[in-house]
Order: structure tokens, then sequence, then C-alpha cells
């Protein structure tokens, strides 16, 4: 049989804390064997706002998801989201090492440590330093250069950084619900993981993951991250606006929303009509259901501004062929497509995760992406450097360690 290690990804968003408990067999297959969904209370703007509120959500998520599972969580994968999180673009310059002028995993490091050192301010801390590609003695377009000859070895890295007292809350969360952790990926790229396809990433495409307190995004060309930012806007925005708009309470107008809004103006009927309660009056009111669309389309037209904004700062405007891809509990909204659209001028699809197997009956829409993603991440990035893994153990004893599961595929 296959041998098999445990993955654990926690995403505290804005409005829920997801814990995924996964197995990822011997072949990569990652198949979810438990999840615990709770309210966050303590999370603003994808930012921890208060500390043992935040830890108790998490401490929520997490016995749901043991309870589930019959695993006891040690480590898990963390999204890490919010608007201070930035990105650039970096390269690395290194002669090749070595008697036999081969490439080697040495050469690659050090390349990937040279691209690394950029000046960052000592109020951020650096989450990612990702490779988009190799240029070998001047040969561009390399994925994979290891045992190629070559006398220079350049890399051109995304690094991703994040304002060290958010990061170091959000740790502190983590560890007050004791857990260690195994990496934080920021939630678009977790996103990304769970909802783009190989050839979208290749032509160019844009990930918006829309939350509930802020919007992910993430632009792919030539198979790898480009840029990466945050918009301090979601769903909640909308929610607000709602609430305001029909004058009634935010749970009830959350449940409008999602029962009776559309972004889609052009699919409404003057004669629909909805009945809602009024803050501070024993009945209700009486509305065209076309002006509740109009107060969701007017807000979701300018987060799709934004993000037109953010296309063209990164210098992409009408360089993502497969156009921008939707996600994120925003994404659920009817509508949100044909609007997106018609605002940015560009193929847009909603997407849900994909790539996993097991319990997903509750999860296969989009606002579980960025949390199914965080395991794909692990799985995919299992035996690379600089992540050291451990996993979740059975309650009935300790479980196999990822170092047990690396020794089933190399024995001897």
């Amino acid at each position: 049989m296959d041998r098999e290690t445990v993955l654990v990804g926690i995403d505290a968003g804005t409005t829920k804390v997801t814990t995924l408990i996964g197995e990822v067999s011997r072949g990569g297959d990652v198949n979810i064997i438990g999840y615990g969904i709770a309210p966050s209370v303590g999370m603003k703007k994808g930012m921890v706002a208060n500390i043992d509120q935040t830890v108790n959500s998490i401490a929520a998520s997490l016995e749901k998801a043991e309870r589930l599972s019959g695993y006891k969580i040690s480590s898990a994968f963390v999204a890490v989201g919010g608007s201070h999180i930035s990105s650039q673009n970096s390269r690395g310059v290194v002669a090749v090492s070595g008697h036999k002028r081969e490439v080697s995993r040495e050469d690659v490091a050090r390349a990937t440590e040279a691209a690394k050192a950029i000046q960052v301010p000592s109020n951020r801390e650096i989450l990612h330093v990702i490779p988009r590609g190799y240029i070998v003695d001047g040969q561009e377009g390399i994925k994979d250069p290891l045992g190629m000859s070559a006398v220079r070895l350049e890399v051109e890295t995304h690094i991703v950084a994040g304002a060290a007292t958010s990061v170091q809350n959000l740790s502190k969360c983590i560890a007050n619900a004791n857990v260690q952790i195994d990496e934080m990926v920021i939630s678009s790229l977790a996103a990304a993981e769970a909802t783009l396809t190989d050839t979208e990433k290749e032509l160019g495409v844009m990930v918006a993951d829309i939350g509930g307190g802020t919007t992910d995004l993430a632009i792919f060309t030539d198979g790898a991250v480009y840029h990466s930012a945050v918009l301090p806007v979601g769903a909640i925005n909308v929610t607000n606006d709602v609430a305001i708009g029909l004058r009634t309470s935010l749970d009830l107008a959350e449940e409008i929303k999602i029962k009776h809004g559309s972004a889609n103006l052009a699919e409404i009927a003057p004669e629909e009509l909805l009945n809602v309660a009024v803050l501070g009056e024993g009945g209700g009111q009486t509305i065209q259901r076309k002006k509740l669309c109009e107060i969701i389309e007017a807000r979701m037209g300018e987060i799709y501004s934004l993000i037109g904004e953010e296309i063209k700062r990164s210098g992409h405007a009408g360089l993502l062929p497969a156009g921008v891809v939707l996600t994120g509990g925003g994404a659920r909204l009817g509508g949100v497509a044909e609007l997106a659209r018609e605002t940015l001028q560009m193929p847009v699809r909603v997407a849900s995760p994909q790539g996993v197997g097991g319990l997903m009956d509750q999860l296969s829409n989009p606002a579980f992406s960025t949390s199914i993603g965080l395991l794909l991440w692990g799985a995919h990035h299992i035996g690379s450097e600089p992540i050291s893994f451990t996993t979740a153990s059975p309650l009935s004893g300790v479980g196999g360690r990822f170092v047990d599961w690396l020794r089933g595929l190399f024995p001897g």
C-alpha cells in the first residue's frame, strides 16, 4: 500500500476560520479526511485585530477538524493575507562552481540567495522567494537548470513580503492554539494552486480571491507568478452597502445578498419584489429586487475597477489572454462573472477548488479555494528546501513523521 503523510491547512480569514486535514499519497494525490469551519472573530481585513478572539476562533476550527478525522494537529500550512502584502521581482547571478561546470543544487541555492539580497525595510518580513525561471549562459526560458553545463547561472524570482508585526501577530495566534507553522503562504498563491490550470498560467492569467475583508490577487505568466497584491475590499463591503441601503441588519443583509442578490442587472425584472425587515420598525418594507442588485453591482463594479488598476500597475494590461479567474466566497454571488467581463473587457470565469478528493461535499465551492490550495501547496512542495515538514499524528499514538514517509519513497 502507498505510504501516506498528513498535511494540515489553516485559513484564518475575516469571516471564517477553516482547518483542513489531508492525506497525501505516495503519488501526490490529496484526500481530505477532516475539516473544521468556525466563525472568525478577531480578524479584520485579513489581519489580527484581537489575539484572544482569533485564538479562540482557530481553536474551535481545529477541534472540529480533529474530531472528524481522529488526528491530533501538531503543525500546519497557514494562509496569510492583508493589504500589507507587497511583491517585487528580483534577479540573482552566480558563477557555476565545481570542476565539471555543471549546475548543482548548491548553485541554484546560491543564485536564489543572491536574488533575495534586496533592500527590505526592518519592519517588513520576506514570506516567499519563488524562482520564476533560469537563464543559463544567456539562454532564457529554462525551468530546471540542474545538470546543465554552464559558466554563469541567473535566476528570476518573485519576492513577497509582509508587515513584520502583522505576520508575527498571526504566528502568535497559531502558536497559542498549540500548532507549529510549516510555512506561511499568501492567500492568492494558495487559491491559485486550487483553481488555475497549467495552460492558464503559461498564457497569462490573474486569480482574484474575493474574501470577506480583502481581495487577494496574483498574476501568472510563462507558468510562474509575476505579481501579487491584496486589495482592502471584499464581500463584507457589499454586505455593509446592502445593510445601509435597505436600512436592515448586517445578518439579514448577508442573507438577502446571498439569496436574492446579483451583480448582473440585465437578468433582473423590474416587477420582482422582496420583503425586507427594517431596523427600528415593527413591520418590513417591500422593495424592488432591482434596488438590491443595483447596490451590489455598484460595489462589485468598484472592486473590479481596482482589479483593473492593479493589472495596469503590474504592466500586464492587455497581456492576460486567459483573463481573470474569480474565486473566494465573494465569487458565489450571481452575475459576478458577467459584470467582471463587462468592466475588465477580458475573459472571466468563476472557479471552485480542484485537484483533491475525500470529504468534499461542503468544500467544493469557491469559498474554500484558499484552504484547499494550502494542502496542494504542501503536497507540491514536499521534499523541497527550505520547508521542514511535520505531520499531524493520530490520536491513538504518534503517526508516521514526514521523514518516515520520505524513507518509504527512497528506500536504502
